[in-house]
C-alpha cells in the first residue's frame, strides 16, 4: 500500500493525526513551535520529562495532546543537538516515529521541518520521506487478510518547491528499496530465474530501459559455462538479463551494477545444513538491489548510462546437478575446478562480471549475498568492501555514510591470492575458510579484466531476523540507497573530472 504524502501550511495544533514534535536536550522545543507559544513549550518540556525524552537520537514516545489540540497524540522525539545532527539521524527518528505511531493504532502522521534546517531542506524532506516509507512496509502479499498497521497518509508542514523535491526524491528511494525487500522476500517456488528476467523485462518496459535476457540456448551460444552450470541441476533453467539506463543528457561515464540472484540456494551437491534454509530464498538480493537501482534511475535522470546485469539461477542438487571436482571453462575463457557447489555465487559473478567487461564499463560494481565469512567478521549490521579503486572506494564509503548503511572496507592481499591456485585448472572456487570473504573477493577480481571494480559483500545485512526502525523480518534492501547515491555522487566527480579536462 502507497502512503499518500502531502503538505500544508496550517500551523501544527491544527492539524490531526499524530504530530511529531522534535525535541533537542535541555527539554528545548527544536524551533517547530512558534518562540512565542511559551506555555506550549513549557507543557512539552514537562511532558518530555515525564515520558523520559531528555533530547537524545532515537528517543521516540507518544503522549496525549493539549486538550484544544485536535491531534490523536503529539509524538516526542529527540533528535539531538542541532550542531551534531546528520541526515541519517534524521531518517532513523523518522522511522521510529512511524513505529510508534503505528503501535499506537495511528494512520496518519505529520511531521515539522521548520526546526531541522541545519542541512538544505529538500534533504531533511526526502530523509523524513524515506525514514516513513521504509518503516511502513510489510510483506503480506500472501496473507488471507491483511489487518496490519501502517501509516497511511504522511503530512509535511511546510511548504514550497524544496519541499516538494525533498518527497519526489524520498519516495523515489523507498519505493526502490521496497521494490527490493519484494523481490527478496519472494518465495523460491513463486520467484525463479525465469520469472525473475519476466519482472525485469516487465520494469523496463515501464520506466524505459533496454533490456537483453539470455536463455540456456543464448547462454551456450555465449559461452557462459559458469553460469550454466551452476543451474543445471534444476529444472528451472538459469538467466543473464542485461539491462541500461541511457539518460537523455550526453553521457559522462559509464558504470556497470552486477548482482548475483540465486532465486534457492541449496548449496547443490555441497548441501547446507537444513537449520535455516528457508531463507536461502534471500539468496538473490544482490541482483534484487541492482534491478531495483536501475528501475529507479530514469526518475533521477543522471547523466550516465548505468548497465544492470543480474546472473540468476536455482542451485539444486540432482542428478544432473554440478559436482566437486567438476573444471568449467567460463566465458572469459579461464577454466575454474569446483571444490564446493555452494560457493556458487562468486561462479555466476565471473561470468556476469566478464560479460560487463564486454560492454566496456568504466566502473563495475558487483554487489551479492557471497561469503558467510563476511557475515561472521562484521556481524549482520554490515557489509564488507572490497576495492580496486581507492577514489570510487571513498566515493561509496561517503555514499553509505550518508544514506545511513553499515559498510566497511576489507582488504585484497595479494599473497592470498595463491590459495586459489589449482592443480588441475586455472582456479579454484573457494580455499578453505580462513580469509574466506577475502577469497572470494580476490576469485572475483580475475574477471574484471583489471577494470577499476567494487566489491560489495551484504552476507549479513541483506536480510534480518528482528524487526528493527526501518522495517520488519526478512529482507532489507540493504545497498539499494548506498548505490543510488553513490550514482549521484559518481557523476559530480565525472563532470568535474571532465570540466577540468575542457580547461
Amino acid at each position: 500500500m502507497a502512503i499518500e504524502i502531502v503538505t500544508t501550511s496550517e500551523p501544527l495544533h491544527a492539524l490531526a493525526g499524530s504530530i511529531v514534535l522534535p525535541v533537542v536536550p535541555e527539554f528545548r522545543l527544536d524551533g517547530s513551535i512558534e518562540d512565542s507559544e511559551d506555555r506550549l513549550g513549557s507543557w512539552v518540556a514537562a511532558a518530555a520529562h515525564a515520558a523520559g525524552v531528555s533530547g537524545r537520537v532515537g528517543q521516540v514516545a507518544a503522549v496525549p495532546p493539549p486538550a484544544e489540540w485536535p491531534a490523536e497524540r503529539l509524538v516526542l522525539a529527540g533528535l539531538g543537538t542541532p550542531e551534531q545532527r546528520t541526515l541519517a539521524d534524521i531518517r532513523r527518528v523518522a522511522a521510529l516515529t512511524a513505529k510508534v505511531t503505528t503501535d499506537a493504532g495511528g494512520r496518519i502522521l505529520v511531521w515539522p521541518v521548520a526546526g531541522l534546517l541545519r542541512h538544505p531542506i529538500e534533504s531533511v524532506v526526502q530523509a523524513i520521506v524515506e525514514g516513513v516509507g521504509l518503516a511502513s512496509y510489510r510483506f503480506h502479499r500472501y496473507r488471507s487478510s491483511d489487518a496490519a498497521s501502517r501509516i497511511q497518509q504522511l503530512v509535511v508542514a511546510g511548504m514550497g518547491s524544496a519541499i516538494e523535491t525533498g518527497i519526489r526524491r524520498g519516495r523515489i528511494v523507498y519505493d526502490a528499496v521496497n521494490f527490493a525487500r519484494d523481490l527478496t522476500n519472494e518465495p523460491g517456488n513463486l520467484l525463479d530465474p525465469e520469472r525473475l528476467s519476466g519482472i525485469a523485462w516487465e520494469v523496463a518496459q515501464e520506466v524505459g530501459l533496454q533490456c537483453s535476457i539470455y536463455d540456456r540456448a543464448l547462454l551456450e551460444e555465449l559461452g557462459a559455462g559458469a553460469i550454466l552450470a551452476v543451474g543445471q541441476g534444476s529444472r528451472r533453467e538459469p538467466r543473464l538479463v542485461h539491462l541500461i539506463y541511457r539518460p537523455t543528457e550526453p553521457v559522462l561515464t559509464r558504470v556497470a551494477l552486477v548482482g548475483k540472484a540465486v532465486t534457492f540456494d541449496s548449496g547443490g551437491l555441497s548441501l547446507k545444513p537444513a537449520e535455516g534454509m528457508e531463507r536461502m530464498k534471500g539468496d538473490m538480493a544482490g541482483g534484487a538491489v541492482v534491478l531495483s537501482v536501475l528501475r529507479a534511475l530514469p526518475a533521477l535522470d543522471l547523466p550516465i548510462e548505468v548497465h544492470g546485469i543480474i546472473a540468476a539461477a536455482e542451485n539444486l542438487p540432482d542428478g544432473d546437478g554440478f559436482r566437486p571436482g567438476d573444471i568449467l571453462r567460463t566465458l572469459s575463457g579461464k577454466t575454474v575446478e569446483v571444490i564446493s557447489t555452494d560457493a556458487e555465487g562468486r561462479l555466476l559473478l565471473a561470468d556476469a562480471l566478464t560479460y560487463a567487461v564486454q560492454q566496456d564499463a568504466h566502473l563495475l560494481v558487483d554487489i551479492a549475498t557471497l561469503t558467510g565469512a563476511c557475515a561472521v567478521a562484521l556481524g549482520r549490521g554490515g557489509s564488507g568492501l572490497f576495492a580496486t579503486d581507492e577514489r570510487a572506494r571513498d566515493l561509496l564509503l561517503r555514499a553509505a555514510s550518508e544514506v545511513g548503511e553499515r559498510i566497511w572496507p576489507l582488504p585484497l592481499w595479494d599473497e592470498y591470492r595463491d590459495l586459489l591456485r589449482s592443480e588441475h585448472a586455472d582456479l579454484k572456487n573457494t580455499a578453505g575458510r580462513w580469509g574466506a570473504a577475502i577469497n572470494a573477493a580476490l576469485f572475483l577480481r580475475e574477471f574484471t579484466g583489471g577494470r577499476p571494480w567494487l566489491h560489495l559483500d551484504i552476507a549479513g545485512p541483506a536480510w534480518t531476523d528482528q524487526a528493527g526502525p526501518f522495517g520488519p523480518p526478512g529482507a532489507t534492501g540493504h545497498g539499494v540507497r548506498t548505490l543510488l547515491r553513490f550514482l549521484e555522487l559518481w557523476t559530480e566527480q565525472a563532470s568535474g573530472d571532465n570540466e577540468g579536462e575542457a580547461r
